[in-house]
């Protein structure tokens, strides 16, 4: 019998190994049962690799093992192993990777970071300077460039002794490199290299050198040291620095040439929290999930629940409704307006007619003499926007292309026009774009226009017998206006996640943002771009989340008792909802005014930040009752809280209910809403506020009490706001926006509304 068991099993795992060899395997997210573990086992890693080792024993599964931001590992399992995995009851859910993208000098004047005066009540800038010495930004990205002079540390005091993080030795990366600025540099790639096979290995060496220039730019927007006379090939010249220049910064490199990998970002996470940072700034997301299935939300919990300010960059889906990322009401979601700074370039027509757009082309140029100008001169119907092989080369050879946005990269379309013989290219935006431009370093004579003039050029170049074009470039202006703008690429609200949660929270300066460059890599970003530069200008959300992960380190730094909310709180209730031309916030879609939809509670303002007067402060358990308020299954609930409790005999009758600075209400079949907010003295004491609603005339708001009183510091009181729908069903309108403003002398403490009549 003995010997029958023994062939037999033998065979099984003949079997069992063959099949391991040709079946495909994925990387899977586990989570665990935490408290499950049996006391035989050391560690929970002992115990997460004994359950894989009952699944193979082909080679040792595991990628990662999970600590701070997740109960569970990540492992190279066949879809066979992942179901069996599912069915053990020390097992709550079983995930497969998933990828997420990046979102991808002048911001401290335009943010006011630059007078001395009134930056933080009764201390100067200095007194700010040197408390940031304490505060750790912890930036999730594509890695660093290390040699970048945005990480200088001349003058920076020794590395706070609670740092437990490290720089790690890579094949193109010395742990020397780094210092008393760049204090931690990791790389996580186990995800990604097992979707992208063996050869990625090759590709991208395992390190936290940056070969994209996507993190170098994002950290040293953050939390950069000043460096003199940068500029990006001579446009935008001056004195570049981040939000917190003296703040230290630590690396995380999670994305990859294929992506960022959800079992490679968790790791980062999980090590970030572990290591000590302050603040988590991550310019990237995917689409929106609900939050246990959204591994940004699950890792932002743990590090929130610890202290850790999280900011996300919101997308570069916009102007489309609906399309956020990174939405949970834990995180900071940032969209992307323009700056006062503009990179002005024009088009002169065969009929005289002369159009603006802007470039960052800075070759040689084209010239005086006008050459022929054509659009749409394609070899198959994806001429128009100049994809790769498009475009017919003996119909665009020595001439100015015209190219559609939309589809490939900006700065892609120039490489297709110069590689099939044009000699310039105006890049017109479609309807999807409207007016707002976008700057590029291109690799030819490129000006970008909007909507209305591109329309007139297709036209002209469509219909004139004989249409020219020469293109000219006029360096760097300043104090545009109108500005700030919001972006059109911005992603909108509402969210489809939670509707009663307002996002975006804020937006920031994301437009043609200069800051530290990798010089692995040109300014375009194209393989082919030779050019080396140890600073480039960028747009995206990208750009505007490490502004404001910078800024709440200097309010980390400025104010270290306060929680996550009430920092996001502090710099959402302050934002300002102007123009500099006293005009409200437009949108660049379309010229119209923008809407809470687009720009949250408005565009940040750090002075004002700093001493906020109120807050809207929210814990744990807090985020846990608005959790509990989901209809969400326990196991869920746990995931995303971890090793919290959950009780959900206290939870919030409604997810909007929770303490956010801003409200979004969903009328749906109900016309009554009404919700209760708590605010934190957080400035002087003996404080008087009154309040004062704007609402559209469809509404009828009332706020109860209409005068909050707070004796102390540290003082907290409730007020109860009832929203009344007057419209019937059949009405118009489908949406509207308002605001609650609470205010004395000294501060002015605003939340934006949201009106929902519909889902959409």
């Amino acid at each position: 019998m003995g010997a029958l068991f023994t062939f037999v099993f033998s065979l099984l795992l003949m079997a069992q190994c063959c099949w391991c060899l040709t079946s495909p395997k994925k990387t899977y997210i586990v989570h665990m049962k935490h408290n499950n573990k049996p006391s035989i086992y050391p560690t929970h890693t002992d115990w997460y690799t004994a359950n894989l080792q009952s699944l193979t024993t082909h080679s040792d599964p595991l990628l990662y093992s999970y600590t701070h931001a997740y109960n569970g590992f990540a492992a190279s399992l066949a879809e066979d192993q992942a179901q069996d995995l599912l069915r053990s009851q020390d097992v709550l859910g079983v995930y497969e990777d998933t990828v997420y993208q990046l979102h991808t000098t002048r911001t401290p004047q335009f943010l006011g970071l630059e007078r001395e005066t009134g930056l933080w009540e009764g201390h100067t800038a200095q007194d700010l300077n040197q408390a940031s010495h304490d505060v750790i930004v912890g930036v999730l990205d594509t890695g660093v460039w290390p040699e970048s002079p945005s990480f200088t540390d001349a003058g920076m005091p020794e590395i706070p002794a609670r740092w437990r993080g490290e720089c790690e030795t890579g094949p193109d990366f010395s742990p020397s490199l780094c210092n008393k600025k760049l204090i931690g540099a990791r790389s996580f790639s186990r995800g990604f290299h097992m979707a992208s096979g063996v050869g990625s290995r090759e590709k991208e060496p395992a390190s936290a050198r940056d070969r994209d220039g996507h993190g170098t730019h994002t950290a040293s927007t953050a939390a950069g040291s000043h460096v003199g006379n940068a500029s990006l090939l001579g446009y935008a010249s001056g004195t570049a620095r981040g939000m917190a220049p003296t703040a230290r910064v630590a690396v995380y490199k999670v994305c990859w040439t294929d992506g960022c990998f959800a079992s490679d970002i968790l790791a980062g996470m999980d090590h970030a929290i572990q290591d000590g940072v302050d603040v988590l700034s991550l310019s990237l997301g995917g689409g929106s999930a609900p939050y246990f299935r959204d591994t940004i939300a699950v890792g932002a919990f743990a590090a929130v629940a610890r202290g850790i300010f999280v900011s996300c960059s919101a997308g570069n889906s916009g102007p489309e409704k609906a399309s956020l990322a990174n939405v949970a009401p834990w995180i900071m979601t940032v969209g992307a307006g323009t700056l006062d700074r503009d990179f002005p370039a024009f088009a002169v027509l065969g009929n005289k007619k002369r159009y603006s757009g802007v470039s960052l082309y800075s070759g040689t140029g084209m010239g005086t003499k006008p050459v022929g100008l054509v659009y749409n001169k394609g070899l198959n119907q994806s001429g128009s926007v100049c994809m790769p092989g498009s475009l017919d080369p003996s119909l665009v050879r020595g001439k100015v292309v015209v190219c559609d946005r939309g589809i490939n990269a900006r700065v892609e379309k120039g490489k297709v026009v110069r590689d099939a013989g044009g000699v310039g290219m105006i890049l017109a935006n479609t309807e999807a774009s409207g007016e707002e431009l976008v700057a590029d370093s291109h690799l030819l004579p490129a000006v970008a226009v909007g909507r209305i003039v591109g329309d007139q050029i297709r036209k002209y170049a469509s219909s004139d017998p004989n249409p020219t074009a020469v293109l000219g470039f006029r360096g760097t202006v300043l104090n545009v206006r109108p500005s700030p703008v919001v972006a059109a690429f911005s992603s909108r609200g509402p969210n489809m996640v939670t509707r009663q949660i307002l996002k975006p929270d804020v937006i920031g300066p994301g437009v043609n943002i200069l800051a530290g460059w990798s010089e692995a890599i040109g300014p375009s970003g194209l393989t082919d771009d030779t050019r080396k530069t140890q600073f480039n200008i960028m747009s995206g959300t990208s750009m505007s989340c490490p502004h404001i992960s910078g800024l709440a380190a200097l309010l980390k730094a400025a104010h270290p008792e306060w929680s996550p909310s009430a920092i996001k709180s502090a710099l959402m209730t302050t934002a300002y909802v102007h123009d500099n031309t006293k005009s409200p916030l437009r949108d660049a879609a379309g010229g119209a005014f923008s809407t809470p939809w687009a720009h949250g509670a408005g565009h940040v303002n750090p002075h004002r930040a700093l001493s906020p007067g109120l807050v809207y402060d929210a814990s744990t358990s807090d985020y846990i009752k608005f959790l509990c308020s989901l209809d969400y299954s326990p196991d869920h609930i746990q995931l995303i809280v971890k090793r919290h409790a959950v009780n959900c005999t206290r939870k919030f009758s409604d997810p909007g209910q929770l303490n956010y600075p801003s409200f979004s209400i969903l009328f749906g079949a109900k016309r009554v809403v009404r919700y209760t907010r708590t605010l934190t003295n957080v400035g002087e004491a003996g404080s008087i506020y009154d309040v004062t609603v704007d609402a559209p005339s469809t509404v009828e708001v009332r706020v109860k009490p209409t005068r909050l009183v707070f004796g102390k510091v540290g003082e907290r009181r409730r007020y109860t706001v009832t929203f009344v729908s007057k419209k019937s069903g059949g009405d118009s309108g489908k949406y509207g926006f308002g605001s609650i403003m609470w205010s004395n002398a000294q501060h002015q403490v605003r939340s934006p509304v949201a009106f929902s009549w519909t889902l959409l």
